[in-house]
């Protein structure tokens, strides 16, 4: 029975944020498990929605799998050097304590950046290829992926995600492992090829529910036909990298294939370059149309405060979107989720029913982002302890501390004392709000809200508000992005 070791490190890195992303960081358990090794990586990823729940569902009953540890901390800034250090030592000692081994399997990310590697995931890669020698590595990918050469030289197989929202994470798995299951046995792949392209993508224009997206990933799995595997990932802005933006990989026994499905993709991602664009409005705007079209509507609007996404390193506590609402007037109208562990702190002193006088949001410096200080209404408490049902993240227990439902005005606020994006909507439901039931539903999230608030919404309008996470990568002060990269299309 053939040996198949697997594990996991990633993170979605934000260079832009004073964030980092430290061992205690990894550890904890918020949105997502916390770092586990060995057979409690079964025990924890068993009924998850990560690519490697799937790949263990498909692999297990005939292969032999040695689980190393695995480690994803979401979006943040920076993995310090101890923390990279820590989790990488460990997942590659408990290799080497395995061997030998048939093949390697990890779930990455592919954005993931430590304050000494640039390339972590390439240097983590270089580290368990020297341990395994031609055996082959196969690895899944996060769609926001920054792929570099020397992470496709030292793989022999890669899948990326084909969704944004990020609703195939379970195919993923799948694919990873009818990928690896093809190359048990058989020398490395011949044939590897890279194609970076010449401009970034706005995190937006990335949803793969609209052109040009839509099609550039349909496009991707006709040709992945032809090869041994092709992957498109249209990269993640915020990390300043050399190798930063959208990408091509194909593996093929060939050189000559290999480039040739490689250059057709590239050639198509190009010719639409002029396709990917998103209308973004400013608070007052988005507030003033929402309240416009909810008169009539009979479903609610969906803003989302795609600037303040802790799914990509976004601090999740701006006031700009909740301080619009509150000057325009708006009612029944809801929040979420918004982080600030002192509210939810001063929430849960205070009682059910209490009134407290705080500052909410606006911790996290952020240029034009002030606490929105008022009398709250302390409306519903939870634990922050509870199963998420979408199709993004669904099947996690999640643990995001002690939360609350403050009111002020008409406006009714998901508070947490954990950051967790806004793709969900049992957050809102923890605390006794039905999002369908309101007439604004302000959500802090860029594109993953839309699988789950864009089936019961009226309209969705993007908000540009101040945040980390900026939608338009002009906006980011890059040093290390490769001179010959436009910030965005057609720019």
């Amino acid at each position: 029975m053939p040996r198949i070791a697997i594990g996991g490190f990633g993170h979605e890195t934000n260079s832009f944020v004073s964030h980092r992303a430290d061992y205690a960081y990894f550890a904890d358990h918020r949105d997502r498990p916390p770092l586990v090794r060995g057979s409690a990586i079964f025990d924890w990823l068993r009924d998850g929605v990560f690519p490697i729940t799937t790949f263990i569902e498909a692999m297990r009953d005939e292969h032999a799998l040695i689980p190393l540890a695995w480690a994803h901390g979401g979006a943040g800034g920076p993995v310090t050097d101890d923390a990279f250090e820590r989790i990488t030592g460990e997942l590659v000692g408990r290799l080497s304590e395995a061997m030998p081994v048939d093949a390697v399997y990890l779930d990455l990310h592919g954005a993931m950046a430590s304050i000494p590697f640039e390339d972590a995931e390439g240097e983590l890669l270089r580290r368990v290829r020297a341990v395994v020698g031609d055996r082959p590595i196969v690895v899944s990918l996060d769609y926001h992926a920054n792929i570099t050469p020397e992470m496709v030289e030292h793989c022999d197989g890669m899948v990326v995600f084909l969704t944004y929202p990020h609703v195939d994470r379970r195919e993923t798995g799948e694919r990873a492992a009818k990928l690896l299951s093809s190359l048990l046995g058989k020398p490395r792949p011949a044939g590897r090829a890279i194609r970076h392209m010449p401009f970034l993508i706005p995190t937006t224009s990335q949803c793969t529910l609209v052109e040009p997206s839509r099609s550039i990933v349909a496009e991707s799995r006709l040709l992945d036909g032809d090869v041994l595997s092709l992957c498109y990932a249209a990269g993640f802005p915020p990390s300043d990298l050399f190798w930063c933006g959208p990408t091509v990989v194909a593996y093929a026994d060939s050189q000559t294939e290999a480039d040739r499905v490689a250059d057709a993709l590239t050639e198509l991602i190009v010719s639409r370059e002029a396709d990917f664009d998103a209308t973004l409005l400013t608070p007052a705007e988005g507030v003033a149309r929402a309240i416009a079209i909810s008169r009539t509507a009979s479903r609610p609007v969906v803003l989302a405060d795609v600037q303040d996404n802790p799914g990509g390193g976004g601090s999740a506590d701006t006031t700009g979107i909740l301080r619009a609402l509150l000057e325009a007037g708006a009612s029944n109208a809801v929040v979420g989720i918004l982080c600030d562990a002192d509210a939810a702190a001063a929430a849960h002193a205070a009682g059910e029913g209490c009134e407290i006088e705080i500052s909410l949001g606006g911790h996290v410096r952020v240029d034009g982002v002030e606490p929105v200080r008022a009398c709250y209404k302390v409306k519903a408490l939870g634990t922050g302890r509870f199963r998420t049902s979408g199709a993004v993240a669904g099947g996690l227990d999640v643990d995001l501390g002690p939360m609350a439902l403050l009111t002020v005005g008409g406006t009714e606020i998901v508070v947490s004392s954990k950051r967790m994006q806004a793709m969900d909507l049992e957050p809102f439901r923890h605390l006794g709000v039905e999002p369908a039931e309101r007439d604004i539903v302000v959500v802090k999230s860029a594109v993953h809200f839309r699988a789950e608030f864009g089936p019961i919404a009226e309209q969705v309008l993007l908000i540009k508000a101040p945040g980390a996470f900026a939608d338009d990568p002009e906006d980011y002060p890059y040093e290390r992005l490769r001179k010959t990269v436009r910030l965005r299309p057609c720019g």
